[in-house]
């Protein structure tokens, strides 16, 4: 059945993400359209995330929220598509960096590091940074279940030098690069939504109480990794700006849950400022406590 579903979508993706970048966001003017009034894709996961975020806005002012969120996600998805063809060059020229300083200084000592970012913008671009390195970069993800698509999906992020690692198996693979003395840096999505283990650790993500994922400081306490925060900013359509900033250079003189605390501090500065470019459609609270 995968394989079916490969052979029959990804040649027509392909064709799709030829398309110039004009025709492709009028493609994704009518697919927001379709998936916030016609389907109403997702719409009562949404509706929720945001009323529980911001129980202090109207319901006018959540549906606002919602119909510029429904704007991005199409424009999300239609650069994910363009994703299949577009050149180094010109993906390197929409997505910009800044501060990477703070990652080569740490990269000149043969160090790895650590970098959290949330679902925000267009996290996805991220996978350029390989180009900006002087080490390869790897990026947590959870694998699909289509292994063609996984197959695809892991060769194109390896063009900008970034290398797609299953996060079932990111501490047998930090060990053993720590074993072969070579550094790169370690990519998470910090804001995942893991199940409601009594191990699990529980803290207030946008007012509401839920369990959150400790890995990269876990692995950054047992290195002796630094940690740096990635804040990515929407220029205008197809364009972004990720910003690197300092969590901790010494992850060992932070007490506890400190350094992941102050991941979620600044991602929700990130939401607080502009709310639509959350994904709203992942079930963030699924396992919150009342």
């Amino acid at each position: 059945m995968h394989l079916f579903i490969f052979l029959f979508s990804y040649p027509l993706l392909i064709l799709i993400s030829f398309l110039p970048y004009k025709i492709l966001y009028l493609i994704s003017d009518l697919l927001s359209f379709f998936l916030y009034r016609i389907i109403k894709f997702r719409l009562k996961i949404v509706r929720k995330n945001l009323t529980l975020s911001f129980p202090k806005k109207t319901l006018n002012q959540i549906i606002n929220i919602e119909k510029k969120f429904y704007d991005h996600l199409s424009d999300l998805i239609v650069e994910m598509i363009k994703n299949f063809s577009i050149s180094k060059d010109e993906m390197l020229t929409r997505y910009k960096f800044k501060n990477m300083e703070l990652i080569h200084n740490q990269e000149k000592k043969k160090k790895s590091t650590i970098l959290i970012l949330g679902h925000f913008s267009n996290w996805e671009g991220m996978v350029t940074i390989g180009s900006h390195l002087i080490g390869n970069s790897y990026g947590a993800y959870t694998p699909l279940t289509n292994k063609y698509y996984q197959k695809k999906i892991k060769t194109s992020r390896q063009k900008y030098g970034s290398f797609l690692l299953s996060r079932y198996k990111i501490f047998e693979f930090v060990e053993s690069l720590k074993k072969s003395k070579d550094f790169g840096l370690l990519g998470f999505i910090g804001d995942q939504s893991p199940k409601k283990e009594s191990k699990s650790y529980f803290r207030n993500f946008m007012g509401v109480k839920v369990p959150v994922f400790t890995g990269a400081e876990r692995i950054a306490k047992k290195y002796n990794y630094p940690v740096f925060f990635c804040k990515i900013k929407r220029i205008k359509r197809g364009f972004y700006e990720a910003e690197i900033s300092t969590l901790a250079l010494k992850p060992l003189e932070f007490k506890k849950n400190r350094i992941t605390d102050l991941f979620f501090k600044k991602l929700e500065e990130q939401i607080k400022k502009k709310p639509s470019e959350y994904l709203w459609t992942h079930n963030r609270f699924k396992y919150m406590i009342n």
